[in-house]
């Protein structure tokens, strides 16, 4: 039986990092994966897509060419395989780079490809032998959820693990689900001439729950394909050998389903009940998100695997914990996380930061909308004066605790107000940087006034700093 130290099952981003931080201090680990080498993120998810939307947004772009007086972008055409054949390229690129980079720095006897299986609290079995570790770290990632009775409909079925691996995209696809992949996908379909339409359980989109920025993201993309919201489309064998989908708003045929349902923890074959602890009723263990311990066993989860946040900035902080408190066990650290982010990378883009709406306390926060219709000159410029800025402060503090976007660059401006939310800066500290003109940081200038309007009662403006 091989014994070692740590074993790290999964070469992701959460795996990979916390292999990083293990190495500092011992060479005695194995790292256990059976699956495609690189990352969720460059393989089938970040990195493929932005790729696939960096192409569908130029395309799109020649619609508003005649209106700053360039003419001719209607003779412009789009090649859908040279299109999928540059995103493989790219996916290539990066998730060949993060293999070769892992097994090259690895001997021989620490890397296992196979699938590993608990028998025991400290015991693995991979390929049929056991391997017994001090230590284990769970970073097995997540797959995508594909309901049982859809798995009939065979390859008509598509999932954000597959769709880029087509030669050509169908002429007619229904996005099931619009959350983040979903709504991504949907629209950059869309924009390289697929005939799309979305569906959504929720009243909602791209994971918004401020009314005002919900609405403005679905009307705005719904201009680009139809959008049902608030309840589940019902699948079943359609003409011609396509499939139909249909709720209270009608039947529908398309050529394809895109399932964009959310993924499934990769937790469920790991014999994970012979860690002789309770599981919930989803067979997830308790853990904490501070330090990645599964209850007090020197077992940690850290990635998608673990559901919390579910995205490779928080895998790879997730990792590092799992890293540094496998080797310090029994004497865990607990470890501060950063205020949440997300970014939805549409046209206008999504972004959230700290706290939601749908999180809030409505007594004891202020909110305030700001909407960019004809109200920034840069964006008016750009033609982009679409969308809304959902800001959040607490009244007894003034501080920033969260917001939603609906606005170009909206990845850019989530950035700098997590920022501010992780540094606990309040209105007026935000008020007082400057803002040049003209910018579009001035969308968010406004915001921020609107939100100072109700939380203070000041004879003189907050934007100023006496001296002395």
């Amino acid at each position: 039986m091989k014994k070692v130290k740590v074993a790290i099952l999964g070469a992701g981003t959460a795996g990979l990092t916390a292999m990083s931080q293990v190495r500092r201090q011992t060479e005695d680990f194995v790292i256990i994966d059976g699956g495609a080498l690189g990352t969720t993120c460059a393989r089938v998810g970040c990195m493929p897509s932005k790729a696939l939307i960096h192409s569908a947004n130029h395309y799109h772009a020649r619609n508003d060419f005649a209106e700053i007086g360039i003419h001719g972008g209607e003779a412009l055409s789009v090649n859908q395989a040279e299109v999928l054949e540059r995103v493989r390229a790219l996916r290539d690129r990066f998730s060949g780079g993060v293999a070769n980079n892992m097994l090259s720095n690895l001997k021989s006897e620490q890397f296992i490809e196979g699938y590993a299986k608990f028998i025991a609290l400290n015991r693995l079995e991979v390929n049929g032998e056991q391997i017994e570790a001090e230590r284990v770290i769970i970073a097995t990632g997540s797959r995508p959820v594909v309901p049982a009775l859809w798995q009939a409909f065979g390859d008509r079925i598509l999932t954000s693990d597959d769709i880029f691996e087509l030669e050509t995209f169908p002429e007619s696809v229904a996005v099931v689900g619009l959350g983040a992949i979903g709504i991504e996908l949907g629209q950059a379909m869309s924009r390289l001439g697929v005939k799309v339409i979305g569906f959504e359980m929720l009243n909602t989109v791209a994971g918004l729950s401020e009314p005002n920025a919900r609405d403005a993201a679905v009307s705005l993309i719904s201009q680009e394909f139809p959008i049902y919201l608030g309840e589940a489309a019902n699948i079943s064998e359609g003409s011609d050998g396509k499939l139909q989908l249909s709720n209270s708003a009608g039947s529908f045929e398309v050529d394809a389903v895109l399932a964009s349902l959310g993924r499934r923890p990769n937790i469920d074959q790991l014999g994970i009940e012979n860690l002789g602890i309770e599981l919930d009723e989803q067979g997830m263990p308790p853990f904490d998100i501070e330090t990645m311990q599964i209850s007090d066993l020197p077992v940690f989860m850290a990635g998608d695997v673990n559901r919390f946040r579910p995205i490779l900035h928080e895998a790879g902080y997730e990792g590092k914990i799992a890293g540094i408190n496998a080797m310090k066990y029994p004497q865990v650290e607990h470890y501060h996380r950063v205020a949440p982010m997300g970014i939805v990378f549409t046209d206008p883009e999504v972004a959230l930061f700290g706290k939601r709406y749908s999180e809030l306390d409505l007594d004891r926060v202020e909110v305030a909308c700001f909407h960019l219709e004809k109200a920034n000159g840069r964006a008016i410029v750009q033609q982009v004066d679409k969308g809304v800025i959902s800001l959040f402060a607490d009244k007894e503090t003034q501080q920033l605790i969260g917001g939603e976007l609906v606005m170009a660059e909206a990845e850019h401006f989530a950035h700098l107000l997590g920022w501010a939310v992780e540094q606990g800066m309040t209105v007026q500290r935000l008020l007082q940087m400057p803002f040049y003109h003209p910018v579009l940081e001035e969308a968010i200038q406004s915001a921020l006034q609107q939100l100072a309007k109700t939380l203070y009662k000041a004879d003189e403006p907050i934007d100023l700093v006496k001296i002395g």
